[in-house]
């Protein structure tokens, strides 16, 4: 049977209706969780997440099973009757892994918010597995210190995410962002001499900007990664929409800027 969701007066009919009064079949549910994830994309349209959250649904008790898909008609209800946006799902599932030691082994702990000191729950941070979303790690505490940025899969070693040693005491993730990019560098701080104004990436600064140095920039959409050297290496900052009068507000203690890039959502 094809379920249509058409307004919020039919769903609220279903969900009391069914939900309430019986269980849901193991067919029933993964073609809820089907159409769910189209609906408000909280998960990608492959078989494998599907499969995984139908595992998660089955192997639940009958009483945490009405929970969960109530929980999930609840908010569809709401995104249909126009309370709720798509993007505010997409933070959701948020998930990263620490590990004390390489190759994910030793102490681990799991991570799914912005977190401003991490020191207490691991000592050192040898490798990272990043299941969800866009993150910024920092090297102290209160977000200060080397930058990193790591998206959507495995890193056995802290060379694979550029790191300079094992110290990881702060993370914010990187909030979805829909739409164009746009920013201004300028050759010199308070917005002053040459100026260009970008929207895509660029590998090479001196290339594109005749200079090597970056002392002051715009952001006004979406969010960028500035490096060091050139072809997206060295030194790394993350850049929020914002006006930077000097190189201090992104965190570097030189101007030099050798490369940046747009920061794509790779979930």
């Amino acid at each position: 049977m094809e379920w249509l969701f058409c307004d919020a007066h039919v769903l609220k009919d279903f969900k009391y209706a069914k939900i309430s009064e019986f269980a849901i079949d193991t067919k029933l549910a993964l073609h809820l969780i089907t159409h769910l994830s189209k609906t408000v994309s909280l998960w990608d349209s492959s078989r494998l997440q599907r499969n995984k959250l139908l595992l998660l649904y089955q192997a639940a008790t009958w009483i945490e099973q009405q929970r969960a898909l109530l929980g999930h008609f609840m908010m569809l209800e709401l995104l249909i009757s126009g309370n709720l946006k798509t993007n505010l799902f997409n933070n959701i599932f948020l998930q990263i892994f620490f590990y004390e030691d390489r190759n994910f082994q030793g102490r681990c702990y799991e991570c799914s918010s912005e977190c401003s000191d991490l020191s207490s729950y691991f000592n050192r941070c040898n490798s990272i597995r990043v299941e969800n979303g866009n993150w910024i790690l920092y090297e102290q505490p209160s977000y200060r210190g080397h930058q990193y940025y790591l998206w959507k899969g495995e890193y056995p070693d802290f060379q694979r995410w550029m790191g300079f040693n094992d110290y990881i005491k702060s993370c914010r993730f990187i909030p979805n962002h829909h739409g164009q990019y746009k920013m201004r560098i300028y050759e010199r701080g308070d917005f002053q001499g040459k100026m260009m104004e970008f929207s895509d990436d660029c590998p090479n600064t001196y290339d594109r900007f005749s200079f090597r140095d970056i002392h002051s920039c715009n952001v006004s959409d979406g969010h960028w990664m500035f490096y060091e050297e050139p072809n997206y290496r060295g030194r790394q900052y993350y850049l929020r929409p914002g006006e930077y009068r000097r190189f201090s507000d992104w965190g570097a203690s030189t101007a030099r800027i050798g490369s940046f890039r747009r920061v794509h959502h790779m979930f």
